[in-house]
């Protein structure tokens, strides 16, 4: 090798040598994240939105059945839900401040129960609709990962309320803005139940009557027993 060549070469491998070492130091400067930072980073992103739509996929292992659906999720404050299920094609689950509404096209019944004595696997999204506070909703919260700009990071806690149920529940979180990716149920019969959200779309304009459920005529309304 000649000595323009020679030249070269130990500039690029210099080059290469400060890439490294700036990107080792960046490495080294990125915020690690505890539980409670993550949560409160949660409870921030929420509280400053005003309505959320999403697309999500809901899957369920257990008792020696799986099954996938999947739809469009819409949250606004305060204290309302709507889940539109494409598959199974009509399926609802709404919950319109004061009450939860169930139905499948096909179903006999109207099932209904008052919001608050309600106890769904979906029901755990409801602290995303008032003022956040997942320390408050979730005990023995810790941190699996975490550095800011790294990924996604994993708060996993036990649902207050629902201790004879839920064994555990994980929240995928992008530590950047707060926002949940996926939650996972872990039941106690083994049962697994998983939320992804996708194509997330803060403060788009949300009309009244998208909550509100009439139900189909002749079909009679039944009021659900709350849990035991």
């Amino acid at each position: 090798m000649n000595r323009a060549g020679m030249i070269r070469s130990g500039r690029l491998l210099l080059a290469a040598i400060m890439v490294c070492a700036c990107l080792a130091a960046r490495a080294q400067q990125a915020p690690s994240l505890s539980a409670r930072d993550l949560a409160e980073r949660v409870n921030g992103h929420y509280d400053s939105l005003r309505s959320l739509r999403a697309s999500f996929s809901e899957s369920y292992q257990g008792l020696g059945m799986e099954r996938t659906e999947s739809g469009t999720l819409l949250l606004s404050k305060p204290g309302r839900m709507r889940w539109d299920y494409a598959t199974p094609a009509g399926k609802l689950f709404l919950i319109d401040g004061k009450y939860a509404w169930f139905y499948t096209p096909g179903d006999r019944q109207v099932q209904r129960i008052p919001a608050k004595q309600l106890d769904d696997l979906r029901s755990p999204l409801r602290f995303l609709l008032g003022h956040t506070n997942l320390e408050k909703e979730l005990t023995g919260l810790h941190l699996v990962g975490g550095s800011a700009g790294h990924g996604y990071a994993v708060l996993i806690g036990q649902p207050k309320g629902q201790e004879k149920r839920v064994s555990r529940i994980l929240l995928t979180i992008d530590p950047d803005t707060g926002a949940i990716g996926t939650i996972e149920i872990d039941e106690v019969d083994g049962a697994i139940t998983r939320f992804t959200f996708t194509d997330q779309k803060a403060d788009v304009p949300v009309s009244p009557e998208s909550f509100r459920f009439t139900p189909p005529e002749g079909v009679p309304v039944v009021d659900a027993l709350p849990p035991v």
